[in-house]
């Protein structure tokens, strides 16, 4: 029998901990002892999911450099120096790239990828100072897989996986821990309408949370949600585009640009677009 993680008394820093992936995350390390900050661009969230984990709840927009110094300084001086931080707010919108309006655009960009950015420069000096710490980024298996219909994310998903990849090098002469976790299609708001569009296994938030807990213990440089996908990349980069690009045809991964159910997703697109342009 595996021994239970103990984070007693761990600062854990969580993006987009209001809801889904990181609301779970945030029960599953309150539960092992850790000490929870929730940042969310939804202060009235954020503020709602820490008092579920008895933890510290504030606004952060991970679009700006400064809102994220702000919000680590906060947390810092209410709970104490981070010892873990999980980047994972993101957002996923889906449909043709060339309908995609820019702002919408730039927001998958801003958020996915420079939040990431942002948050590891936030708190990567402190960790270094004290010569401990882990930081987890949520990518996911769209940033090994491209999706049709999916194509801005997908872009922001292998680049956190590269930025992931590439900091992990950079950090190997230290003790800090660097982790990518890649989930497949999860059961949130995000993957709202794609129905069976996604010709990939479906998981539930609480298995993300499991397999960040899993990275940190375990210092895991990258894991995949299922975990038996963690090394299908390598075979997947070993097939010839035509076999690759016949196979995807003959299961119709297109299946997202042809039957998106935008009824379903319209209160998330709606508050997608709200966001795009409140920056």
């Amino acid at each position: 029998m595996s021994k239970k993680p103990d984070f007693s008394n761990k600062v854990v820093l969580i993006t987009g901990g209001g809801r889904g992936i990181g609301l779970a995350t945030a029960i599953a390390f309150r539960k092992l002892g850790a000490k929870v900050a929730i940042g969310d661009i939804d202060l009235e969230l954020a503020q709602q999911a820490a008092f579920k984990v008895q933890g510290y709840g504030g606004y952060l927009d991970v679009r700006l450099q400064q809102s994220f110094h702000e919000f680590v300084d906060h947390v810092e001086k209410e709970l104490g120096p981070i010892d873990i931080l999980i980047n994972n707010a993101g957002i996923m919108p889906m449909g043709a790239m060339i309908e995609e309006t820019q702002a919408i655009t730039d927001a998958q960009i801003d958020i996915n990828l420079r939040g990431v950015i942002h948050g590891m420069k936030a708190v990567l000096p402190k960790m270094l100072e004290r010569q401990t710490g882990h930081i987890v980024n949520v990518a996911s298996l769209a940033g090994k897989y491209p999706i049709p219909g999916a194509s801005i994310y997908c872009a922001t998903k292998f680049a956190v996986v590269g930025l992931t990849s590439a900091m992990q090098q950079e950090l190997r002469n230290t003790p800090i821990g660097l982790s990518a976790v890649l989930p497949s299609k999860v059961t949130t708001e995000l993957s709202s309408g794609t129905g069976d569009g996604l010709p990939i296994p479906t998981v539930e938030p609480q298995d993300v949370a499991d397999a960040i807990i899993k990275a940190v213990q375990n210092n895991i440089s990258e894991i995949a949600v299922p975990n038996y996908l963690t090394h299908t990349p390598k075979a997947y980069g070993l097939v010839p585009f035509w076999l690759n690009t016949g196979f995807r045809k003959l299961i119709g991964d297109d299946r997202i640009l042809k039957g998106l159910d935008q009824n379903d997703r319209k209160s998330y697109i709606q508050r997608l677009n709200q966001l795009a342009q409140s920056k």
